[in-house]
């Protein structure tokens, strides 16, 4: 079992990488694992929403955005089409961040 201080200071340092509405079920799981697994998710590499944003603001027709959170499939679609003539890009502009903090949490989710 982790201490409450270890668990307040994981979600506070990284509170931005996840769903605000799944932070609590994040640390109900996070009371119950030991040390071991801890340290285990404290190495995960997390993706920045904001940087995912980005990137998708600047690069998002060319689908960079999408191959950054490992959706290589639409990637190559947004490659190919442009965006699919810009209309998935200014899609991406308002859903990337979600998906990236998604993304995330899944990460974590499956460590657990």
């Amino acid at each position: 079992m982790l201490d409450q201080q270890k668990i307040d200071m994981f979600i506070m340092t990284n509170q931005k990488y996840f769903p605000e509405e799944k932070i609590v079920y994040l640390k109900d799981k996070l009371r119950t694992m030991d040390d071991d697994k801890f340290s285990l998710i404290s190495t995960v590499q997390m993706k920045d929403p904001n940087t995912v944003l980005l990137v998708s603001i600047f690069l998002g027709v060319l689908g960079i955005d999408r191959f950054m959170i490992g959706d290589t499939g639409m990637g190559i679609l947004k490659l190919l089409t442009c965006g699919c003539c810009g209309v998935l890009t200014i899609i991406d502009w308002f859903t990337i961040s979600k998906k990236t903090r998604e993304l995330n949490f899944n990460k974590v989710m499956t460590l657990l």
